[in-house]
């Protein structure tokens, strides 16, 4: 039995990237909360793992060499525990090409346009029109390139399931807070539904899921 992973984590679409990885992948670990509304990213103890202080990050005691390697940035950890198990890359060079391409797609691109659309369509202190359409417009334009590529695969990097669904699924999950539409997008939501019907995709979105926070809920 390899010996646990630490994670440290709080339950948001980045986390939830590598509590989902690590339940598909059966590895056993172990979670640390990090209270990013509390400010836990910037105790000294998580800068010295995170130094951008941002979850996700991990702790791995058996590394390279089986020494312990700290890693964090959610793509380089899926890749490291993607390389570690021989899990969720595809069998090919070209499947692998594949995941690549779409795991930096979702970093680049997906997760930091959607994110910016929650913070301003659900943070914002103040209403401004501009930045909220740049960035509702923005996501729909992703979700129409990632719905034509489901056109003609099964899941994001072809017809099988690697951590570039793992890396998506958690922000798309949220396309009704992003003020998005799914009547347009077919295969969008056929994997969507497809992917979140996983255990694995469950497990990991379930960690935790208590501590979520809805800025627009209304205090009881």
């Amino acid at each position: 039995m390899p010996a646990p992973i630490d994670l440290y984590y709080w339950p948001t679409p980045n986390g939830w990237k590598i509590s989902i990885a690590l339940e598909e992948m059966g590895l056993p670990y172990r979670c640390h909360l990090v209270d990013i509304g509390a400010g836990d990213q910037h105790k000294p103890d998580f800068l010295a793992i995170s130094p951008n202080n941002r979850i996700p990050a991990i702790t791995d005691p058996e590394g390279p060499d089986d020494a312990p390697v700290n890693i964090f940035e959610s793509g380089a950890i899926l890749l490291y525990l993607a390389r570690k198990t021989g899990r969720f890359m595809g069998e090919t060079v070209r499947d692998r090409i594949a995941v690549e391409e779409w795991l930096m797609w979702q970093m680049g691109g997906v997760g930091p346009m959607a994110g910016q659309a929650h913070h301003f369509l659900k943070f914002a202190p103040e209403n401004i029109p501009y930045a909220k359409d740049r960035y509702r417009s923005e996501v729909a334009r992703l979700y129409g390139v990632l719905d034509r590529r489901l056109a003609d695969s099964r899941y994001v990097a072809g017809d099988f399931y690697s951590i570039a669904d793992m890396a998506l699924w958690g922000w798309c999950s949220l396309w009704e807070g992003q003020q998005q539409t799914l009547e347009d997008k077919p295969h969008f939501a056929r994997w969507l539904d497809a992917v979140g019907a996983r255990e694995g995709i469950r497990r990991g979105r379930a960690l935790h899921a208590d501590k979520r926070r809805d800025p627009t809920a209304k205090p009881a």
